[in-house]
């Protein structure tokens, strides 16, 4: 920290420049409670000299109030910073904190263990790239630790690192590493996660979290954030795979028109050749502009090449229909436009979810009244069980089909996190009751007939009925 300040301090754009082309890696720990996920990140942030002295002498201070460590530093309260945390001793919402190393940006979501606040670790991995899992070595694997491996797997994080922590505790013993490292290997081949990776920790006292430690001379990798700071996270995307959610049409004067948002996935040329979903029409790109240049009133061509997750304004050659929500894509690989959708759902809200209620469905830019149709089957967590269920309640996670009002182009979550998830807003509170993933797409027109159902009341379709009777010659289908 202190040569950090000194950098700052002598030559504060060199070390902007310098953090500027650092890649990002943004990681989440859980598991059960009491497990040490808070500890773990607070060693992590005072081994490697990322606290600063004010923030070091108030949980000193706390410490000795709060804390659970005798008269050493208790590392959790570095992460737990509501008072209703710190004086039962868990996590309750999810905090996040930034640190940096000589390679690497990091951004951590320390998660709440409880299984009360499940949701709030589904919004903690959303975003994530890799997760610590933590197993207190004493106790082995826990219903909750399978209940949060079952949500990373559903999440798509292909990076697990297993810290079987409080080693301490059992004297350092590679038995018992070893035993725990096989029962989660079984698990982790069940759930299909692609990389895992185990330490042997101990949080309290630093033991195999920045430097190795002299009390496992049996392990041989690394410890924990020479791991996270070398470990390869890049993922393979294909160029043409672009896809480009409209947020905003930007129209300052006469001779300007711009579509401007954050690429999502892939990238895009100066010329290529695009098509704007739902509704097909085709133009190509005319021109590509950074969002700085355009407050600063530069609208001519800045760039030929962007790639994600670059914010830009696009300008066409023709003169296309394209509003907010719209997708653009490239036309030689356009995803399947759909309103009919098989989802995995994580439902967040007390009040239960009812199959046939109407919510608004927020995907990207797009805001599109929806509902569930059919729950296919709600999934126990802590055996993997199918079960056929009616409804969902807080914390539930099912399979369901989704019907929305109007189409959508849709890329799976397993192909595009972004343009394959959403979330599930109540239209009367507001409030965000879930969250899902896409697992499949049905053909467009599949079930237009069912939304028209939901749409109008036995009065109106009894009055559409009159009209076609009546009068034939009109054509019409309904009012």
């Amino acid at each position: 920290m202190i040569e950090q300040t000194t950098k700052i301090a002598n030559d504060i754009e060199g070390y902007l420049k310098e953090h500027e082309n650092k890649d990002m890696l943004r990681f989440i720990t859980c598991g059960s409670v009491d497990d040490g996920k808070s500890t773990l990140i607070g060693r992590m942030l005072y081994d490697s000299k990322m606290i600063f002295d004010d923030q070091l002498a108030a949980v000193e201070g706390e410490s000795k109030k709060y804390g659970t460590t005798g008269e050493k530093i208790d590392m959790a309260l570095l992460m737990d910073g509501l008072q209703s945390e710190r004086e039962q001793g868990i996590t309750i919402d999810v905090a996040y904190r930034f640190f940096a190393t000589e390679n690497r940006k990091f951004i951590i979501a320390d998660t709440p263990g409880h299984e009360q606040y499940t949701r709030n670790m589904v919004t903690g991995a959303s975003t994530a790239d890799v997760a610590i899992i933590l197993i207190d070595a004493r106790k082995g694997i826990l219903t909750q630790t399978k209940r949060h491996s079952y949500i990373v797997s559903l999440l798509g994080i292909e990076h697990v690192i297993v810290a079987i922590n409080k080693m301490d505790l059992v004297d350092f013993r590679e038995e018992v590493y070893n035993n725990i490292s096989e029962a989660y290997g079984e698990l982790a081949k069940e759930l299909n996660i692609k990389n895992t990776y185990y330490l042997p920790v101990s949080a309290r006292d630093g033991d195999n979290v920045v430097e190795k430690s002299e009390n496992t001379p049996w392990y041989m990798g690394k410890p924990l954030l020479h791991l996270l700071d070398t470990m390869d996270i890049s993922k393979e995307q294909k160029d043409e795979d672009f896809r480009f959610p409209v947020q905003y049409v930007n129209r300052p004067n006469l001779d300007f028109r711009g579509f401007c948002g954050t690429i999502a996935a892939g990238k895009v040329s100066v010329g290529d050749e695009i098509t704007v979903l739902p509704s097909g029409k085709t133009t190509k790109v005319k021109s590509i502009i950074n969002s700085g240049d355009i407050h600063e009133g530069d609208f001519h061509v800045t760039c030929y090449h962007a790639f994600a997750p670059m914010a830009i304004t696009i300008t066409t050659e023709d003169e296309v229909d394209i509003s907010r929500g719209d997708m653009i894509v490239h036309s030689n690989s356009v995803p399947r436009v759909s309103n009919s959708l098989k989802v995995m759902l994580v439902w967040m809200d007390d009040e239960a979810m009812n199959v046939d209620r109407t919510y608004n469905i927020k995907r990207g830019t797009s805001v599109v009244p929806g509902f569930f149709e059919h729950i296919n089957y709600k999934v126990d967590v802590n055996t993997f069980e199918r079960k056929t269920v009616q409804s969902l309640g807080i914390n539930d996670i099912a399979s369901c089909k989704m019907i929305i009002n109007q189409p959508i182009a849709a890329d799976s979550y397993e192909t595009n996190r972004y343009t394959g998830s959403f979330i599930v807003v109540d239209r009367i509170t507001n409030n965000t009751v879930g969250a899902g993933m896409i697992v499949g797409v049905s053909r467009r027109d599949e079930d237009v007939q069912k939304i028209e159902t939901k749409e109008y009341s036995q009065a109106e379709k009894a009055l559409n009925q009159f009209i076609r009777e009546t009068f034939p010659e009109w054509g019409c289908k309904k009012i």
